[in-house]
């Protein structure tokens, strides 16, 4: 009795079985070339997730603090380059000696940007912080407490001087108590959403952040 010949479609058929089997039976890849992120993926990139870690947020805000360090250090080695007011200075004295130090400083910083202070890191973090703060059950009204005497959006430039025909906004002890605590030559104020840290001295504005009163 005769048998017949497998024909050339069973033969493929039996290869392929047998590939699939030696693939089922293959380990995961974990060469060790390869970028953790990509082992036991196929080779497609899955960024990993930003944790956002209590050590994390204590290195941004001591580099905050660093870097307000280094301003304060240059607000007050210009500072001291200038005649001391005296004790009874007049308003126009007074204004001379802070239009003086602003230049000194506008001088010395030619070449800052908005997030010399207020790092990515940093902006982030008040953003957070400020979201706690409006976000409670008086946000709403705290809110409108500031936009009260607030100013309407206007563009601002790091280094700048602080306009002089818009006043200064009151912050509220809420919003301060949350803030990281500033020297006495810096401050915190609203310019429309946007947050500032003024140099209270110079009326000039050391760097800002955008949309950072929530709630808009």
């Amino acid at each position: 009795m005769t048998h017949s010949t497998p024909t050339r479609a069973w033969k493929l058929f039996g290869a392929a079985l047998v590939v699939a089997a030696g693939m089922a039976a293959a380990p995961a890849r974990t060469d060790s070339h390869w970028p953790p992120a990509l082992q036991q993926r196929g080779g497609v990139q899955q960024p990993a997730p930003k944790a956002q870690t209590a050590d994390t947020q204590d290195k941004v805000l001591n580099d905050f603090m660093e870097r307000v360090k280094t301003y304060v250090a240059l607000h007050t080695k210009l500072e001291a380059t200038l005649p001391k007011l005296p004790k009874e200075a007049t308003p126009k004295q007074i204004d001379a000696n802070q239009r003086a130090l602003g230049k000194l400083i506008q001088d010395a910083r030619t070449g800052a940007q908005r997030g010399d202070l207020f790092t990515p890191g940093m902006t982030a973090f008040v953003k957070r912080l400020l979201a706690r703060v409006f976000g409670g059950a008086e946000g709403k009204q705290l809110r409108a407490s500031i936009m009260d005497e607030n100013v309407k959006p206007m563009p601002l430039k790091v280094n700048q001087r602080y306009p002089d025909e818009i006043p200064l906004t009151t912050m509220p002890p809420e919003v301060l108590q949350t803030l990281p605590k500033l020297p006495e030559d810096l401050e915190y104020r609203f310019v429309s959403e946007q947050l500032i840290l003024l140099d209270a001295h110079a009326h000039i504005v050391a760097d800002f952040i955008i949309d950072a009163l929530p709630g808009k």
